[in-house]
């Protein structure tokens, strides 16, 4: 009995659990998306953006190839990476041209405007409907990237000897960043279902009264 009543506690806090699940992906995508306005971490998505069907044309040099120092053909913008903490010059007047700014200001934008849709959905379930399923869509998206791009698995640069984890399924701190995005995709239809209910439940007590 003891236990039964303890479970029947828990479940009134249901609403504030789902509200914290908003209020932490508010943090999450507001952080991240105003992250996107600063030249370190808009260098940081090229390789993503660069190989995605779904965003490469926001790029004018995405699919440039050029020969290395090592006469290898590879993708241009890996000869312009910024290695976070550290700002080149030519690099960014490259990145510039690129178009890597802009489309990071817009990117960031969509996500900041999605953060506050989820976060709304506190009090307005429609709103928050829409923020569930564009988080949805946006965790998608970007778990693609485990197909498309290269630099989420470990490369094999060789070394002293062969180098035994290197492809799919070895993921490197990109690939295991992206991976953690299906928490996200999940979340977004949690609170999509949240929501949904809410508004139900509201046009059925707004019908029962007019009734």
């Amino acid at each position: 009995m003891q236990t039964n009543k303890l479970y029947t506690r828990l479940l009134r806090l249901d609403s504030y659990f789902l509200n914290f699940l908003r209020i932490s992906i508010f943090i999450v995508m507001a952080w991240i998306g105003g992250l996107k306005a600063f030249q370190y971490e808009a260098d940081g998505i090229v390789p993503f953006v660069a190989n995605s069907p779904f965003m490469s044309f926001f790029y004018k040099n995405a699919g440039h190839k050029v020969l290395n120092e090592e006469q290898k053909l590879v993708s241009e913008y890996t000869l312009y990476k910024n290695p976070e903490g550290k700002t080149v010059k030519k690099n960014i007047d490259w990145h510039t041209e690129n178009g890597t700014y802009a489309f990071s200001y817009g990117l960031g934008t969509m996500i900041i405007i999605i953060a506050i849709l989820v976060l709304l959905g506190i009090w307005y379930p429609k709103i928050g409907a829409l923020g569930g399923a564009l988080t949805f869509i946006m965790s998608f998206v970007t778990l693609s990237f485990l197909v498309t791009t290269p630099e989420v698995y470990v490369p094999n640069l060789g070394g002293d000897f062969p180098t035994p984890q290197f492809g799919f399924p070895y993921l490197s701190g990109a690939g295991r960043l992206v991976l953690k995005d299906i928490i996200m995709m999940t979340a977004g239809l949690v609170l999509f279902s949240d929501s949904l209910k809410k508004v139900l439940r509201s046009s059925g007590m707004t019908t029962a009264n007019q009734n």
